[in-house]
């Protein structure tokens, strides 16, 4: 008997869309902090300083805007779970036009404030439905939020990362989607029942293939936290590392993720 077709993760619009607004205006707060000595730290994205990561995380929320502002193609393209596979293709692009927006941008704090002003508008009466010509292919407003929860938080870690003590918080719903988003990819690029990833307390999936477990303790399970397993899925952290450094547990023959990470280039 063939195993039943998992069900597709859905996410709750409203919650959503609020920790979007609520994880960008964590990172506002924290950039109008930043001394100019702390915006031209380097960070661990190569060639990119604060200002210029800044820069980004309002880009990365623009694009809703933009593409809100757009005629809505006449149908998606591209499903929640093919975007984080589909992103290291624009990688070129983008960091063209963050390198090109921090220099246009002096006042951090105003791009910041006229970014939230234009997503809180454009979102007021936007349909989940409406499709967006997004760069790596159109999706519905409800989908392509989602993702915009992964660039948040994300680069939020990559922001504390860069600057000592500055400790952005974490909006509790956008780590949760980002976790859950990228565990799921983990499971679409490996399907199978043989191995069980646990990212408490947001994500435990099924991946790769080989015998099934359906009872008492699966024997080959890896367990993390939900910022290690972002960071190894977005190839902050290598798979290695993360089992040197005991910030993964992986037990059992089928239990090495280091051949299926990163996710997204």
């Amino acid at each position: 008997m063939p195993p039943a077709k998992k069900r597709t993760r859905t996410y709750d619009p409203v919650k959503i869309r609020s920790a979007i607004l609520a994880q960008f205006g964590n990172v506002r707060r924290a950039v109008r902090t930043l001394t100019p000595e702390q915006l031209a730290l380097p960070t661990r994205l190569e060639g990119w300083t604060v200002r210029d990561l800044a820069a980004h995380v309002t880009m990365a929320v623009e694009t809703v805007s933009r593409n809100l502002d757009r005629e809505a193609p006449a149908k998606a393209e591209l499903a929640l779970l093919d975007w984080p596979f589909a992103t290291a293709a624009r990688a070129g692009d983008i960091a063209d036009g963050t390198r090109d927006l921090a220099a246009a941008s002096p006042d951090l704090d105003a791009l910041y404030a006229r970014t939230e002003d234009r997503l809180t508008q454009r979102l007021a009466n936007a349909s989940g439905d409406r499709v967006l010509a997004a760069r790596t292919g159109a999706m519905t407003l409800a989908d392509y939020l989602v993702t915009r929860t992964v660039e948040l938080v994300v680069h939020t870690d990559d922001l504390n990362a860069a600057v000592p003590g500055l400790d952005i918080p974490y909006d509790r719903q956008a780590l949760a989607a980002c976790t859950r988003l990228l565990a799921d990819a983990l499971a679409a690029k490996a399907p199978g029942g043989s191995t069980e990833v646990r990212i408490p307390p947001y994500a435990v999936v099924q991946c790769v293939e080989g015998p099934r477990h359906t009872r008492g303790t699966p024997p080959n399970v890896v367990e993390t936290d939900s910022l290690t397993w972002i960071r190894l899925a977005t190839g902050r952290l290598t798979w290695r590392d993360a089992v040197e450094g005991a910030e993964v547990s992986a037990s059992g023959e089928r239990a090495d993720l280091g051949g299926l990470l990163p996710l997204m280039g």
